[in-house]
């Protein structure tokens, strides 16, 4: 199985060739952690990091 690849600029998991959340094409499969977010508006660590979009972020990439 290869490893998920996570926008550098947003760090949401991407399946396609552009990031949905910021249209960017940048992305990395060297990424640390996850972190899965349901609910943006009533999730405090999405509002501290400032998730917009739910859905699964990498927690650090290189």
């Amino acid at each position: 199985m290869s490893k998920k690849k996570a926008c550098r600029k947003c760090k949401l998991f991407v399946e396609g060739d552009t990031c949905p959340a910021c249209s960017s094409v940048n992305f990395t499969t060297s990424w640390q952690g996850r972190i899965y977010v349901t609910d943006v508006n009533n999730s405090e660590i999405a509002q501290k990091i400032g998730l917009k979009v739910k859905g699964e972020y990498a927690i650090k990439i290189r």
